[in-house]
């Protein structure tokens, strides 16, 4: 897997200040977006486990609330083998800390529930290390500056904590 770009102390992608991992890899192809370089699964540096680390080691301080997974497209099968390693590992050294993920698949597509190419074996486990999920491809005709962490009015800010407490 390639990435994209690192943003450390990012403050735009989810909530508090976090690490940022722009993978690369994207078929979603959405009009006017906002990171169409990362559409290209070889652009970008390799993923390697250096890089794991200094993002891993990044995240040590207190004010650091967690991770952010954006691209390109994290859910894209060929990203998935690489991010739940990724994602195991960041778990086991930071339990509390919080991931984020920015998905153009919707959680329905996801968990299979409807069919999509990025319903893989694997994606469910790579769900269940992600505390919040923006889903939803993002769609020029719905873009509203006034949300927060989302680009468009399709896209959906889901708690998958509170999403698998409740079963719904």
């Amino acid at each position: 897997m390639n990435y994209a770009e690192i943003k450390y102390n990012d403050i735009a992608n989810g909530e508090g200040v976090r690490v940022s991992l722009f993978v690369s890899g994207c078929r979603h192809r959405c009009k006017n977006c906002f990171n169409e370089i990362a559409w290209d699964f070889k652009y970008g540096k390799e993923f390697t486990d250096d890089v794991a680390d200094k993002i891993i080691k990044s995240c040590e301080p207190d004010y650091v609330a967690g991770i952010s997974l954006l691209g390109g497209e994290p859910f894209e099968p060929e990203n998935q083998p690489v991010l739940l390693e990724f994602l195991k590992k960041f778990r086991s050294i930071y339990p509390d800390k919080n991931v984020w993920c920015y998905s153009g698949f919707t959680y329905e597509e996801l968990t299979g529930t409807r069919p999509s190419r990025c319903y893989t074996d694997i994606t469910e486990d790579m769900l269940g290390l992600i505390d919040i999920l923006v889903d939803g491809k993002f769609e020029q005709e719905l873009h509203n500056l006034m949300l927060k962490f989302r680009g468009s009015s399709n896209q959906r800010l889901i708690d998958l904590n509170k999403t698998r407490k409740e079963g719904k």
